[in-house]
């Protein structure tokens, strides 16, 4: 299960951007997966909690948008949103198309807990 090793990457950078900009705990991580990205967002949301334990993001929310699959045609110049097994143009039907979106993961947004004056 890689996304375990995929979970451990995004806690990292979170708990980096977290000390960043001096804050107590990471409340919230947004995530941005496409189905081409290789990582299957259930198995990412099992192992979220098991490796936050003991780390600046334990209690932290997991949000995760999944993005479609959009292509271009280079034929036509149509651009489709198709599913993950079938990437033909959606207009001429050519497979001759560039990948717009759908394979990406990349952290949105995390939101911080910041210390309170006593810098608690």
């Amino acid at each position: 299960m890689h996304e375990l090793a995929v979970c451990e990457a995004i806690l990292a950078q979170a708990a980096s951007i977290a000390e960043t900009h001096q804050a107590r705990a990471v409340t919230c991580i947004t995530l941005r997966i496409g189905p081409l990205a290789g990582v299957e967002a259930h198995l990412l949301r099992a192992a979220f909690s098991l490796a936050a334990a003991g780390t600046a993001c334990e209690g932290a929310r997991l949000i995760i948008d999944i993005v479609d699959v959009r292509i271009a045609c280079r034929l036509c110049g149509a651009a489709s949103r198709v599913r993950a097994n079938r990437l033909l143009c959606g207009t001429c039907g050519t497979w001759r198309v560039a990948l717009l979106e759908g394979e990406e993961m990349r952290i949105e947004s995390v939101e911080l807990l910041a210390k309170d004056a006593q810098g608690v």
